[in-house]
């Protein structure tokens, strides 16, 4: 398959660097089978049906940004300044990590943060990352990277802007629940408790499932996974009660739409094969792209994504490569706003 065909221009103006306010003011682009309608996100209720539900990632995004000092390892040397990006969490305490100066940490370092937090390098990876343990563990480590960590926003933005204490509430769904992110599912930023009161009335469901987003999501995508069919792991998990919700409303006809890719790519991952999902937990390693056959969901809530990335590949996978760049174009050309930060879209394909 040909990346080109899944790329496009993006001008730099069309990048947010800050989310609608509030957040279900922000645009909303309804695909309808090749159908295309401009509409506000707070009216998304009117694109759905009574009897739809709608599941979301509850995962919390982690300050996972913090700055510490590895002290002098002796008389002749001195302490350094040291930034500790969080990536994945590998057990009780103990992360992988991206590490600043990586030069100057070696194993068995201790990295030394505020409100007592303390991180000692077990080992360097040949991807130049690190594996810390931290201390203390459980809530003590949770309550301190609260305390003390920035929000890691996308690369895209942080080359635009330094983070700030604004995105500690942006950059979080009003939903998120259980900690392990270090990106937001940032279809899910657009919903207020309001409009999931609204949408409930309305006889439309919202449940979660939980897919914690690790850095990968930022990578380019790879000749590796390109050639693989795989992505980078992420943990995810759908519980039994959710479960029972999507096969009670496949067998009354309604649509099992996911909010993000993150929620879609969950469902997708742990599908029972019979249009319905099994509740367990695990790694999934899933790269949709055109040609898959979904199982599960009937369509997409989601932000508008790279040129020549998986989650362009996704939505064209569900869409069709053509009506999304025809999409994608409507967009651009009527000032729509891109990535984490930016608007959304409704993506419903045709079913014959």
């Amino acid at each position: 398959m040909d990346l080109s065909a899944f790329d496009f221009e993006l001008p730099d103006e069309c990048i947010a660097t800050r989310p609608a306010e509030p957040r279900d003011s922000c645009r909303l682009l309804c695909v309808h089978g090749d159908q295309i309608t401009d509409r506000v996100f707070r009216d998304i209720e009117s694109e759905l049906r009574e009897g739809d539900l709608l599941i979301a990632n509850d995962t919390r995004v982690v300050p996972a940004l913090l700055f510490g000092v590895r002290p002098a390892r002796d008389e002749l040397s001195s302490d350094v300044d040291v930034q500790i990006n969080l990536v994945a969490q590998k057990g009780d305490g103990v992360w992988e990590c991206f590490g600043r100066p990586g030069r100057r940490l070696r194993p068995d370092d201790v990295i030394e943060f505020p409100a007592g937090l303390r991180g000692r390098i077990l080992n360097k990876l040949p991807t130049g990352g690190l594996v810390l343990e931290f201390s203390p563990k459980g809530e003590g480590f949770w309550s301190a990277v609260e305390a003390v960590g920035k929000m890691p926003i996308p690369p895209y933005i942080a080359k635009m802007r330094p983070a700030d204490s604004k995105d500690h509430e942006d950059y979080q769904t009003v939903f998120a629940d259980r900690a392990g992110s270090v990106a937001a599912p940032t279809a899910g930023l657009h919903f207020t408790d309001a409009l999931i009161r609204q949408l409930s009335d309305r006889g439309i469901g919202f449940e979660r499932v939980t897919l914690h987003v690790g850095a990968g999501t930022f990578a380019g995508l790879s000749e590796e996974s390109f050639k693989s069919g795989k992505l980078h792991e992420e943990w995810c998990e759908i519980s039994e009660d959710v479960a029972q919700k999507i096969a009670e409303c496949k067998a009354r006809g309604g649509r099992v739409i996911a909010v993000g890719t993150t929620s879609l790519r969950t469902l997708e991952s742990l599908a029972d094969g019979q249009g319905g999902v099994v509740a367990t937990s695990r790694d999934t390693d899933i790269f949709i792209q055109p040609g898959y056959k979904f199982q599960v969901v009937d369509g997409l809530i989601t932000n508008f994504h790279l040129p020549r990335s998986s989650l362009f590949m996704l939505v064209s996978a569900l869409m069709g490569t053509e009506v999304m760049q025809r999409a994608y174009g409507h967009a651009i050309k009527s000032g729509y706003k891109f990535y984490s930060y930016g608007d959304a879209s409704l993506l419903m394909p045709r079913h014959d």
